[in-house]
């Protein structure tokens, strides 16, 4: 298990009195939080963050650092609808 990055610049809180649909309020210190997402951003720009609970009962925002294992990737679509009926017909059992 890898270590845990935590979100510098994001402050979860949980409120407990608000109505049954809002869970929390996320702060974010905007010069951290800036520096945080670049360093962090993938090659497609996103920053995948979580918002977990501690084992004191607090909440705390973490970098997701999951990743694909190149075994669960997709298979790369058909360039076009003629390769897509082609590669579908080869699959038929007549």
């Amino acid at each position: 298990m890898s270590e845990k990055v935590f979100a510098d610049g994001f402050s979860f809180k949980r409120r407990e009195k608000a109505p049954e649909f809002v869970i929390g309020s996320l702060s974010v210190k905007v010069e951290e939080a800036i520096a945080f997402l670049k360093e962090h951003a993938s090659e497609s720009g996103w920053v995948n963050l979580n918002i977990n609970m501690g084992k004191t009962g607090k909440h705390y925002v973490e970098l997701d650092t999951w990743k694909p294992s190149e075994s669960a990737k997709p298979a790369a679509k058909p360039s076009t609808k003629k390769q897509a009926a082609a590669e579908s017909e080869e699959d038929l059992p007549f």
